[in-house]
């Protein structure tokens, strides 16, 4: 059996399983859409038609694309009027798989099913979708709970132990202000001996971790060795 339809402004002779593309329909891949302009069917020789469409006469396809035709240039100018004009247009297409041709006002078999059967699927991929995402969030939000840990720890480990006992006024040494004394305070240095037994290991470590330059440290070394005497 065949049918001839009318959609998009179009005429086409079609039959049960046959594909074509068609000006775009509404609809999602693996949807069942009703075309009702059917002007005429048949089966053989004997054909019916329409004045201008078949009553009770319904063809259902199923949607396979959605997609664009080929772009086509629209070019126009006006011959010594320094007018031009040029538009492109690229018409969207749906892919259809001709599905039923219905007579006498029967209803579509495929209908419910394809639709459920779609349905299906889309609630299928938005739950794999829903559980995938808390643990990617949850391992988004470990990762900087981890490195901020690490960070809290390293920042809050002083470079030196500091020593017994009471500390003294690094304030004296030329060079260091109250800031920086309540710096190297916090950093367990202390007393003039703790600063005057600094190594070059450690004055390169003071220098990488605190804002003093390893020169200012070797000063302030120097100072500290005379200050441990007293």
């Amino acid at each position: 059996m065949f049918a001839v339809i009318k959609t998009g402004g179009k005429q086409y002779r079609v039959a049960a399983n046959d594909l074509l593309k068609i000006e775009k329909v509404e609809g999602q891949v693996g949807d069942i859409v009703e075309i009702g302009h059917v002007l005429a069917h048949g089966e053989g020789e004997n054909v019916t038609f329409g004045a201008p469409f078949v009553d009770g006469a319904l063809v259902t396809a199923e949607v396979v694309e959605q997609g664009k035709n080929r772009t086509v240039i629209a070019f126009k100018k006006r011959r010594r009027q320094n007018s031009r004009r040029k538009i492109g247009h690229r018409q969207l297409l749906t892919t259809v798989r001709i599905a039923e041709i219905l007579l006498d006002g029967a209803k579509p078999t495929k209908k419910a099913a394809a639709k459920t059967e779609a349905k299906a699927e889309v609630a299928a991929k938005t739950e794999a979708k829903a559980e995938a995402a808390p643990k990617k969030e949850a391992k988004a939000e470990t990762a900087p709970k981890k490195d901020a840990e690490a960070k809290a720890t390293e920042t809050a480990a002083p470079l030196f132990k500091a020593p017994k006992g009471e500390p003294d006024d690094l304030t004296v040494i030329k060079g260091i202000g109250p800031v920086a004394a309540g710096q190297l305070n916090e950093q367990g240095i202390t007393t003039f001996a703790q600063i005057a037994k600094l190594s070059d290991k450690d004055i390169a470590k003071i220098d990488e971790h605190m804002p003093f330059s390893a020169d200012q440290i070797t000063d302030w070394r120097e100072q500290a060795k005379e200050l441990a005497k007293k």
